[in-house]
């Protein structure tokens, strides 16, 4: 029987006033458990408690914050395994992808619990000093997605409670499982209020987004999604941190070792079955070692073995849900219409389950749709280039820009061409490589605002100047 998962509003769990709805394991269909299905009255009522908690609890010390961000991190560790099978079940990752995902959403909490946010002296003299204040914002809203949504979780949740704001969660209706487990224990060890978690199918999210009780939303999902909070913010002037889509370029240059890099590469283009913003979504190969690298792909590719995460010896789990499942399909459908050549896979596997295996496109014109739009999912472009100008201009020449990598045998050179991207973070012989202390964020049309790092905890501030006459 399937486990049945409630609203949190001032510490109290609290069913839908709506119809539950299902959260179904994408590898086999079944419904591993219900949960609440809020309405906009909820939402009220979540917004009106935090309000009403951040008046103590951006009173409270940077210690006693500190201090309850620690202990969440113990408790999240002693969970681990049972957060990590909610994972599975919900998202469709193989465990040991799923046991990563929890302890990498415990590295940022650690992290979180030690950074400080210090007055800084911007002027001082004997007659006069002037100081800069960080203060909290209020209340927070966090807008998560389905592909990684414990640990896109705390990065949004934790450091909005750092900075001593309170937060309303509101997780992916096909993925709440986790992040509602991630409040369940936040909730042990914060006053009430302080983090509330609203469930719902259908216009919470956009309640969300104009509410003018609501100080900042900080969302990770679609560029269209983005756009749309970004209208809907805009009545109260919200404070906004967006994650966007990004449609990551990967350049490998003439005389690079392929045996060397092909791994690499594989793992940061296959990352979660692709289904990761910051992974390879276009790989452009110099023509001299072009054959090789499609080759090296493939072989790779073929040693996945697929399946429902939960198995043994699985490690390339299923596509999240049918819509993703169709997108792929279609942009690799598209593309063979085009001439292009599947290496490898190609369509979706028959049977339960959204599986799709690691698919490989060689022989491919950059104007291809499966180029040129994010496909978010296991199946990947590889384009032949012979001028390193040329390449520079086609890995530029989308709407987006989160990151992008150059890979090659000169360090100096790669460095120069991964300057020349347009993106907010760039990699040379390394991809998707992120960490708690360094800030992370997109250009274009892939968002603003900063995440990680003091740059990323301070976006849940505001500036304050202080003039003190002595």
């Amino acid at each position: 029987m399937s486990r049945h998962f409630k609203c949190l509003i001032n510490g109290d769990w609290v069913e839908g006033n709506n119809p539950p709805f299902n959260v179904k394991n994408p590898a086999t269909f079944e419904t591993v458990a219900t949960c609440a299905n809020a309405d906009a009255s909820q939402l009220d009522d979540a917004v009106t408690v935090a309000q009403v908690a951040f008046k103590s609890w951006r009173l409270s010390s940077h210690q006693e914050r500190k201090d309850a961000l620690n202990k969440i991190a113990d408790e999240v560790d002693a969970r681990c395994n049972e957060i990590a099978e909610l994972i599975v079940a919900e998202q469709g990752k193989p465990f040991g992808l799923a046991v990563g995902e929890v302890q990498g959403g415990l590295a940022w909490l650690r992290y979180a619990a030690s950074q400080d946010i210090a007055v800084e002296i911007a002027e001082e003299t004997e007659t006069k000093r002037i100081e800069i204040h960080r203060k909290p914002l209020g209340v927070v809203a966090s807008i998560t997605p389905w592909n990684w949504p414990f640990m896109i979780a705390i990065w949004h949740v934790i450091p909005a409670v750092r900075a001593g704001n309170t937060v309303i969660s509101k997780p992916s209706g096909l993925t709440p499982l986790s992040t509602i487990t991630l409040v369940e224990i936040m909730n042990n060890h914060l006053p009430k209020g302080v983090i509330n978690v609203i469930t719902g199918e259908r216009g919470i999210g956009s309640g969300i987004t104009s509410h003018p009780r609501i100080n900042k939303i900080v969302f990770t999902g679609s560029t269209p999604t983005g756009q749309s909070v970004m209208r809907n913010a805009a009545d109260n002037l919200k404070r906004l941190t967006l994650e966007l889509g990004g449609n990551d370029a990967a350049i490998v240059l003439e005389g690079t070792d392929v045996a060397k890099v092909a791994p690499a590469i594989f793992g940061a283009a296959f990352l979660n079955m692709g289904q990761t913003c910051g992974a390879i979504k276009r790989l452009y190969v110099h023509e001299s070692v072009y054959d090789d690298m499609c080759a090296a792909m493939v072989a790779i590719a073929n040693d996945q073995v697929v399946g429902n995460g939960m198995d043994e010896g699985v490690n390339f789990g299923p596509v999240q849900n049918q819509d993703q499942l169709q997108l792929v399909t279609d942009l690799v459908n598209d593309a063979k219409k085009r001439g292009a050549t599947v290496l490898t896979g190609g369509q979706p596997i028959e049977g339960i389950g959204y599986f799709y295996p690691p698919t490989i496109v060689a022989d491919i014109s950059n104007d291809a749709l499966l180029v040129q739009e994010e496909q978010f999912g296991p199946a990947l472009p590889i384009i032949k280039f012979s001028d390193v100008n040329d390449v520079v201009e086609m890995a530029n020449g989308v709407d987006v820009g989160l990151d992008g990598s150059v890979w090659g045998p000169d360090t100096a050179t790669a460095t120069a061409i991964a300057a020349r991207l347009e993106c907010g973070t760039t990699f040379v012989n390394t991809h998707a490589q992120i960490q708690p202390n360094i800030p992370m964020g997109g250009c274009k049309m892939s968002g603003f605002g900063v995440e990680f790092g003091d740059e990323g905890l301070l976006e849940f501030t505001s500036l304050q100047v202080m003039h003190i006459n002595k």
